[in-house]
């Protein structure tokens, strides 16, 4: 069982090398032709408009246009809508404004999964399991996840009165909240796994991500850390500085990390490693799967490269190509391929896609991809069949380009049946466990305090509880398939503590479980003297 999933669909995903602002397309070009064929397709639209048999959205003709036009590119070049350029570049930001919680519709209702350390919210108590009933005095029953952004964010400084129901009291509650800057943080969790093992999961690369490594790195340190685990599954990416900036933290000396090629010199970049660091000698595994693309697979790639470290997992999404953002008057965008990069033995990650027939069969090859082998993979045997390129690690260990990053040690994430793919689509688990909180809150919180390494150790359902979340289960309009129910009950009953643990400890409760069963995870404990002895530590 694995615990990380894509955060951010991939079509949005950049890796970003600079961001020139006001540039228009046709100062990008010359050619008289292209002039000529911009006339003809200027008065395509006007024939369009003035004669067509119905009302014509033009704006929406123009966009189909040049979505068509970027379709004969590669896939990551992306036109982005104004419309969606700010929640992008939210992402990529760091922060919001807002009110500050985590929340889930659930039943036609807006219940707080948790409120967000440090925000409004939790500073007026606003708790997990409440459910907001009213905003400015108006029932948001049968509200919809964007009208939920709409009605709770706005401009930090701004108030909004909500109501809520909470379990155990009996009246509704009222509170107004003072909206501020709600950070959005890269590094999900950071953790000992045990008395000397930290863990660092990264969500994806975006501007302050090293300055959230950093902090967690002295944090661990001071918790007895002497070997890490850098979780990069699932991560699509983000900023190219910001991965040269998480591998020079374990990269010594002035080694080269990256570099990137494309046909105008210009966008030719060499990236070294250059900032002394406490942890250039610490042993370290690097988790990727599928998911894991761009400035992961830059991260991934160099520290492998270089045998500073053990790759452990699946092989990456294979995403070597660079984007540049062209910003346009009307606030949207235009994402261009304008490099290539290479890892610092020469690989391109980047993998094929021009004999693909479409966008959606390049992102669902990686999906239906299967790995041909799972164990040890340090001299790279699982690619000896492979037309790929072969390079040199910096021990002179084979790798190869064109596809992605190759673990190590290879080892498959699990394959969910029918039956928890929609328990997971549908908010099952979620839901039943609001119902489950609701007798058994109290009981919790009573008996394990604050404690949640207790918790963590001690807490097991009862078999009575396994079986009413069956029955919950059957009353899902869902056909009950007991044989899939065996296969992943220890996802299932994993998944169910960790979401009780989240309601107490929030993000650190629910890694704190299911590491406890991420079969990656507890596999990478035990590869350390590999991950030792490649490095030569």
């Amino acid at each position: 069982m694995t615990t990380r999933n894509f955060r951010i669909p991939f079509i949005v995903i950049i890796l970003t090398i600079g961001i020139v602002l006001g540039i228009q397309i046709e100062k990008v070009f010359s050619d008289d032709n292209l002039h000529k064929e911009l006339s003809k397709f200027e008065d395509i639209v006007s024939f369009t408009q003035k004669y067509y048999v119905e009302d014509v959205d033009t704006p929406a003709l123009i966009e189909a246009a040049i979505n068509g036009m970027l379709s004969k590119l590669d896939p990551h070049s992306v036109y982005i809508p104004a419309n969606q350029m700010d929640d992008i570049e939210e992402t990529f930001k760091g922060e919001f404004d807002g009110i500050g919680i985590e929340f889930q519709i659930v039943n036609d209702t807006l219940v707080v999964v948790s409120s967000i350390t440090g925000g409004p919210s939790e500073k007026l108590g606003i708790m997990s399991g409440d459910k907001i009933i009213e905003v400015e005095g108006k029932s948001i029953i049968g509200i919809s996840n964007e009208k939920v952004r709409q009605k709770l964010r706005g401009k930090a400084g701004t108030k909004v009165k909500v109501t809520i129901i909470r379990l155990g009291v009996k009246e509704p509650l009222k509170f107004e909240i003072t909206r501020d800057k709600i950070p959005l943080y890269s590094v999900d969790v950071d953790m000992m796994l045990d008395n000397k093992t930290g863990y660092i999961g990264i969500s994806r690369f975006a501007e302050k991500t090293t300055e959230e490594v950093e902090k967690a790195l002295a944090q661990l340190k001071q918790k007895g850390m002497q070997q890490l685990v850098l979780d990069l599954r699932g991560d699509p990416g983000g900023y190219l500085n910001q991965a040269v900036q998480i591998a020079d933290i374990f990269i010594d000396g002035k080694k080269k990390i990256v570099y990137t090629e494309g046909r105008r010199s210009e966008f030719n970049e060499e990236y070294y490693s250059s900032k002394p660091s406490q942890f250039e000698k610490m042993p370290i595994i690097v988790l990727v799967n599928k998911g894991s693309a761009s400035a992961s697979e830059i991260v991934a790639g160099a520290i492998q490269d270089w045998d500073r470290g053990l790759i452990v997992g699946e092989t990456t999404f294979g995403k070597g190509l660079v984007q540049r953002q062209f910003n346009l008057d009307d606030n949207s965008a235009l994402r261009l391929t304008i490099s290539q990069y290479f890892t610092p033995s020469g690989r391109l990650i980047q993998r094929d896609y021009k004999d693909k027939r479409s966008r959606e069969d390049y992102y669902s090859e990686v999906m239906n991809r299967a790995d041909s082998l799972e164990g040890d993979n340090l001299y790279h045997k699982a690619e000896t069949d492979t037309n790929r390129k072969v390079y040199k690690t910096n021990a002179g260990r084979k790798v190869y380009g064109g596809g992605g990053i190759t673990p190590d040690y290879m080892l498959k994430s699990a394959n969910l049946t029918e039956l928890t793919t929609y328990l997971l689509k549908n908010d099952i688990f979620y839901k039943f466990v609001l119902k489950y909180l609701e007798r058994n809150k109290n009981n919790i919180q009573n008996k394990y305090q604050n404690n949640l390494e207790y918790f963590t150790k001690d807490f097991n359902f009862k078999d009575s509880d396994i079986k009413e979340f069956v029955e919950f289960v059957k009353t899902e309009d869902l056909k009950f398939k007991q044989d899939d129910f065996n296969k992943d009950k220890k996802y299932i009953v994993g998944r169910l503590k960790a979401l009780i643990a989240r309601n107490f400890w929030k993000n650190e409760g629910w890694y704190s479980v299911l590491m406890s069963v991420d079969d990656q995870v507890q596999k990478s404990l035990s590869l350390f003297k590999e991950a030792k002895d490649l490095a030569n530590l």
